[in-house]
């Protein structure tokens, strides 16, 4: 089994999510959105399994620094889209597409959770 893993590497979540994966023989490609950027088409995937306000992560330190502008560019979903392309780590992490299911957030990969 595989899983693929979009996320930036230094951050806990999507570390514990590779590791808990890991841990239950399944194996990890990681997309690093840092070095390689969102596909937009999977943006688009995303948005519409979970909603903008699952995807946005709007408690971490790249929402924060934001200034209420660009904030309000989050609004609308054209402008929220091109906001998350822009700014990758806004993107709630992980996300995990393992064996065509997605999830979005979900660090523990426990073989009863799979």
């Amino acid at each position: 089994m595989t899983a693929k893993v979009y996320g930036i590497p230094n951050c806990s979540s999507v570390k514990k999510a590779i590791a808990s994966l890991k841990e239950n023989q399944i194996e990890v490609l990681f997309h690093d959105f840092k070095k390689h950027g969102v596909p937009p088409q999977l943006l688009d995937e995303w948005i519409d399994a979970f909603g903008l306000d699952k995807v946005i992560n709007r408690k971490g330190t790249t929402w924060r620094s934001l200034d209420e502008g660009l904030q309000n560019k989050a609004q609308s979903p054209e402008g929220a889209k091109a906001l998350l392309l822009e700014y990758p780590s806004l993107i709630k992490r992980p996300v995990v597409d393992h064996n065509g299911q997605l999830s979005i957030g979900q660090i523990d990969f426990t073989k009863d959770n799979s």
